[in-house]
């Protein structure tokens, strides 16, 4: 038989015998097929399932707190809630005098001057249970003119 030939009506092959699995399933398949309120009260039941059970918002992953992210992005106009930021920065690095320094001019800059001075004192603590080669060269010599300003007398208000 060619594509252009019409295949005769009267010959029909026998249809192929499945096997018993695939005929009880198809059979129920067939059986809801009469009742869509079962399928579709099923999809919604999964529907909801999903919700309740596997469809809850995961949180985005929180960033890495840094011994330097207490002063990224300095807003004058912040500084309280810059100084909480850094108070996290200080508690996730209670032996680096580092960021005691930054939150030392966070004080300042917010004139908590007895705030600033504990920080300092702490920070140089922190700085000569250090060995010398540890302590980059700049943060020694903050901490040391910050102590030095700590020191002197405060004029009255």
């Amino acid at each position: 038989m060619t594509c252009s030939q019409s295949p005769n009506p009267s010959h029909r092959p026998a249809p192929a015998r499945l096997p018993t699995a695939l005929t009880a399933a198809s059979a129920s398949v067939s059986r809801s097929a009469h009742r869509p309120w079962r399928r579709t009260g099923l999809a919604s039941l999964t529907g909801l399932l999903l919700l309740a059970t596997g469809c809850a918002e995961e949180p985005l992953p929180q960033r890495q707190v840094r011994s330097d992210d207490c002063l990224q992005a300095v807003q004058l106009d912040q500084l309280a809630e810059q100084i909480r930021r850094c108070d996290a920065v200080v508690a996730a690095f209670p032996n680096n005098p580092a960021p005691l320094n930054d939150r030392y001019l966070l004080h300042s800059l917010a004139g908590n001057e007895e705030a600033a001075c504990a920080d300092i004192a702490r920070a140089a603590a922190l700085s000569r249970a250090q060995p010398a080669n540890r302590l980059d060269p700049q943060l020694r010599t903050d901490l040391a003119l910050r102590q030095e300003l700590c020191r002197e007398p405060r004029p009255s208000r």
